[in-house]
């Protein structure tokens, strides 16, 4: 039974029926979604012309097969039969034939299917009993897709026994290409065990950095042990051009490959194609190579009209600049410093991987970036997972600043995160130029610096965070800023990781009041586990950050967060205190009141005509609770003198060290300019005159408040006035006469 869509909307529309101007309009919808939630760049791949000519071949496909039996038979057959002559031309594939597929592992499952039905005579009639006698074996590279024995197994029905994954170069050669010493080795060995090598699949391309297996060699090893050859990669579309490299071009001999023409030309909703070659077409048909349905071979359509419309030159053209653009960043990236770049000998991959790295201090610059022998393990990992986080922080920088370059971050097993450029891929569809390559060199450059830094800053956190109270040091490897830090309140439970309400809540403000301050630098707040405690990751900085200034801010704005949360969360036992004194005291007040006045005063009649004879002069007494100092004042003082009473004043919260003066424009945590050879001597000289001038301006009012509240001078001493001499010129002004009352008043209140 098939379900239908409870919303009454679409109820109505499907029992009603629309025009095609509301279906299109719904699938338009449909598409962009609600473009309030989540704002997108580009809403959809940008398309050219012969993106136009891919898409209408599917519609076409469609009207086509309305046609009568004999013609659509003429028409399919003319269309596939002139796509793989193309493809098997422009490609250097002599008398292939193609298989189109949508998804591009399936090519391989169906080769799989052939070589097994050509190896095992009889294994149409006696079926999986035949591999069971003798087992075959699909060998497969270290350096594969993710997953592909996988696939290959659940689409063929093998277990997983039937894949052997063939290592890569350990000492010679590149280590992304598969050692064929050792797949030799495994081959006689599986031999003797009496099992079958049935296919080996080879990269021209490696998916991870693009390198080129040995495909001559692995050639000659498979005809010698009667196994199928098949090659897939990206480099296979070099084929298509005047040069090819000897390792690629020994590609044309093997048996079967797979191309992806649509990345490579920028065609949408192209079909992958596996050119093959075989003589049985009985074979084909039953491992479902070929197919007498004129709508597998209307699959072909899109690239039929895609090639047509581009031709032979334009695809040349397109190839050939994705390979000029990954040639022109790989010379430029081999400037850079801290650069490493992991290519090949030869310099045909349009594959470009890089990664940032830091020189090691003290090293030889031939082996830099090489792991000190006398390094622990343990520092030898968090080294490693220092600069990965690093790179990955790198790479998603040049992803926003450099959209059109197509960059991907990917983590290497052997060389750890990397970055990744494939313009062949990515260069037809995002329409990669020469000047985003140049942008992406200078956007790096521009990173560079701050990479460094934040390298060699730390160190100096760490110690800083050491040696700071009430602060602890996080190690946290993964994170690429300068480092993570904790703040341990007093009820702080250091022995345990777990969640902590109270940390949690004084890392909340404290990183509030750090965003607060409009620094260069990023705060975050984490772990992103929320069953760990609370820290403050410290994102990535300059050269000019002031890391004493920072731990120091830290520290002191944490203190009083701590501080103030601990005055609120006692203010109300405080208050209900307070106002049970003050109710005690009032009633004493009261009790008295009533023995001063006496028991007359209190019988109405006679207490009026004796108050009226003789009034009784009684203050007003009455309570008044300061919430600052936490205690009871009488409210007699406010009475009397007309002004409410200031109360005892608590002392200051110890801050450490004198907060550091700034510049007019000088945002936090940036170094002092005082000093700096840097600057010219106008310029040093007008930065401390504004320095002196600030501090002066921050202690005038201090020593003035010494100066009217020091001590007296003894009687006989005389006054500052009298011990100048007559002819002294006046050094100072006068002070008016309206200043004396209040350092009178000042006096007598002291």
């Amino acid at each position: 039974m098939c379900a239908i869509s409870t919303c009454p909307s679409a109820l109505f529309l499907f029992c009603s029926g629309q025009d095609m101007v509301s279906i299109l309009q719904l699938v338009q919808n449909l598409m962009h979604g609600d473009e309030d939630e989540e704002p997108q760049s580009t809403r959809i791949q940008n398309i050219g012309e012969q993106g136009h000519i891919a898409l209408l071949g599917h519609s076409l496909g469609a009207y086509i097969s309305t046609l009568d039996k004999e013609k659509l038979r003429k028409l399919t057959t003319r269309i596939l039969s002139d796509t793989t002559l193309w493809l098997c031309r422009i490609f250097r594939y002599e008398n292939g034939c193609a298989y189109f597929h949508e998804e591009e592992r399936e090519g391989l499952a169906k080769i799989c299917r052939l070589a097994i039905h050509s190896r095992y005579e009889d294994f149409v009639v006696d079926g999986f009993n035949v591999l069971y006698n003798k087992k075959p074996v699909i060998y497969l590279s270290a350096a594969a897709r993710p997953g592909l024995g996988q696939y290959l197994c659940n689409q063929l029905g093998l277990p997983f026994p039937c894949l052997c994954r063939v290592p890569c170069n350990t000492m010679f050669g590149s280590q992304h290409q598969m050692d064929v010493a050792f797949l030799e080795k495994l081959i006689k060995d599986d031999i003797e065990r009496g099992k079958l090598p049935l296919l080996l699949v080879a990269n021209a391309g490696t998916a991870a950095v693009g390198h080129t297996d040995k495909i001559g060699r692995l050639k000659e090893l498979c005809e010698q042990y009667g196994i199928w050859l098949h090659v897939e990669g990206v480099n296979l579309a070099t084929l298509a051009l005047g040069y090819v490299s000897s390792s690629v071009l020994a590609a044309t001999k093997c048996d079967s490959m797979t191309l992806t023409p649509g990345p490579w030309l920028g065609l949408p909703a192209v079909p992958a194609v596996t050119l093959y070659k075989h003589d049985d077409p009985a074979l084909t048909l039953v491992a479902g190579l070929t197919s007498n349905k004129p709508a597998d071979k209307l699959r072909a359509l899109p690239l039929w009209l895609s090639l047509q419309y581009l031709g032979l030159d334009g695809i040349v053209e397109r190839i050939k600049h994705a390979c000029q653009l990954s040639q022109r960043l790989q010379e430029s990236l081999k400037k850079v410093n801290h650069i490493k770049i992991l290519v090949e000998d030869e310099l045909s991959s349009p594959v470009v991987v890089f990664r940032f790295f830091q020189e090691l201090p003290g090293s030889d610059p031939v082996l830099k970036a090489i792991p000190v022998p006398s390094m622990a393990p343990s520092a030898v990992g968090r080294e490693r997972h220092s600069c990965d986080a690093l790179n990955r922080w790198l790479g998603e920088q040049l992803k926003q600043l450099v959209p059109a370059s197509g960059l991907t971050v990917m983590d290497l097993e052997v060389e750890g995160v990397c970055i990744r450029f494939s313009p062949l891929m990515t260069a037809a569809v995002l329409g990669t130029r020469g000047e985003d390559v140049d942008q992406l060199v200078a956007c790096i450059q521009s990173q560079l610096p701050i990479l460094t830094c934040t390298l060699q800053l730390r160190e100096e956190f760490k110690q800083e965070v050491t040696a700071a109270a009430g602060l602890l040091h996080v190690d946290d490897p993964n994170w690429p800023g300068i480092g993570v830090v904790r703040y341990e309140h007093a009820n702080d439970d250091k022995s345990s990781l777990k969640l902590d309400p109270e940390g949690e809540k004084i890392h909340a403000g404290l990183l509030k009041k750090l965003n607060e301050l409009e620094s260069d630098l990023t705060f975050k707040m984490g772990p992103e586990y929320k069953s760990m405690k609370s820290c403050i990751y410290v994102g990535m900085a300059s050269d000019d950050v002031d890391i004493s200034e920072l731990v120091e801010t830290i520290a002191v704005t944490a203190r009083e967060i701590e501080e103030n949360s601990r005055l609120l969360e006692n203010m109300t036992e405080v208050v209900r205190k307070g106002i049970q004194e003050a109710q005690v005291q009032l009633q004493k007040a009261n009790e008295e009141r009533l023995l001063e006045e006496g028991v007359l005063r209190q019988i109405p009649v006679v207490g009026s005509v004796l108050n009226w004879f003789s009034p009784v002069q009684a203050s007003q007494k009455g309570r008044t609770f300061n919430l600052t100092a936490g205690s009871l004042e009488s409210t007699e003082h406010t009475y009397v003198y007309k002004v409410q009473g200031t109360g005892v004043t608590p002392p200051q919260t110890p801050s450490g060290t004198r907060t550091k003066q700034r510049l007019p424009g000088q945002k936090p945590f940036k170094r002092s300019l005082r000093g700096s050879d840097a600057l010219s001597e106008t310029s040093s000289v007008s930065h401390v005159e504004d320095l002196e001038k600030m501090e002066h301006l921050s202690s005038g009012p201090e020593q003035d408040a010494l100066e009217t509240t020091g001590p007296e001078p003894p009687p006989g001493a005389p006054s500052p006035q009298e011990a100048e001499p007559l002819g002294a010129p006046q050094s100072r002004v006068q002070r008016p006469e309206d200043d004396r009352p209040q350092v009178e008043d000042a006096e007598s209140l002291r």
